[in-house]
């Protein structure tokens, strides 16, 4: 609680970044991110609780660190935070030119491909993150997860009590896909190429005699395509972005087995 109210007292009070207690208190919170001691927003059983006052710490960490140069044989970088390092000993394989930042957090068996995690984020065991995919600060994926090439999932700072973007375990998403501004994509999900969804996206499930809408949230183990719907403007009727709902991935099959069949039994491309 001492630390949490240091944080919170330095960020309704600036100045306060100036005191040497309140640099070590952000710094370690920093720490404890990058070890995954800690998390911005975790499952407590029930629901994902957003902890805002480590997404204020990590806010906090820009403007009392300096700029730096940090040389990588001939790779040359100018920036605040340091990479992430020790990867042999977290058990992550790493693949030139992948770069994690300090304060992220990747478990054993993450693989990554040429892509980018950046601070704040939480990458569970034996994730795939692959080419060109962006893990944006603060986001949340689960176990088993597998980002396709070209795969956005936005980073959610401010303010501190939103939601990050969270990819729940054993979910597919298929290759350029964009995920932001807190979207939650539940277990076993999969999702198809290009789908887009923001925190107003209509996802509409179309599996039944009578659409039904979500918005902010694919339901668990939903096989999902992009879609379009006309939406009447002043100008006229006008087709608008969303997502179709066309399936349920089996339960009854092999996660991996399940996550093809899938994709083949819905004809959706990856």
């Amino acid at each position: 609680m001492e630390l949490r109210n240091l944080i919170e007292n330095a960020w309704d009070n600036r100045q306060m970044l100036k005191d040497k207690d309140v640099k070590i208190a952000i710094k370690s919170i920093i720490d404890e991110l990058d070890s995954g001691t800690k998390r911005v927003a975790e499952f407590d059983g029930s629901e994902w609780v957003v902890h805002d006052w480590i997404k204020k710490a990590v806010i906090l960490y820009f403007p009392i660190q300096k700029m730096q140069l940090l040389e990588l044989g001939p790779f040359e970088f100018h920036d605040k935070i340091k990479l992430k390092t020790g990867y042999d000993k977290l058990g992550v394989r790493v693949v030139p030119h992948a770069v994690a930042r300090y304060g992220s957090f990747l478990s054993k068996g993450v693989v990554m491909m040429p892509s980018y995690v950046n601070i704040g984020a939480f990458v569970d065991e034996n994730t795939m993150i692959d080419t060109w995919a962006t893990v944006g600060s603060c986001a949340q994926v689960g176990r088993n997860v597998h980002l396709s090439g070209g795969v956005g999932l936005g980073g959610v700072l401010e303010p501190p009590q939103a939601k990050p973007v969270i990819v729940e375990d054993n979910a597919f998403v298929g290759s350029r896909c964009i995920l932001v501004e807190g979207v939650h994509i539940e277990k076993e999900a999969v999702l198809g190429a290009n789908v887009t969804l923001t925190a107003s996206s209509k996802i509409i499930d179309v599996t039944g005699s009578e659409p039904k809408v979500f918005t902010g949230r694919v339901p668990a183990r939903s096989v999902v395509i992009p879609g379009s719907y006309q939406k009447q403007f002043p100008a006229g009727s006008y087709n608008v972005p969303c997502a179709l709902i066309i399936g349920q991935r089996k339960a009854s099959t092999d996660l991996k087995t399940s996550l093809n069949d899938a994709l083949r039994e819905n004809n959706v491309a990856v």
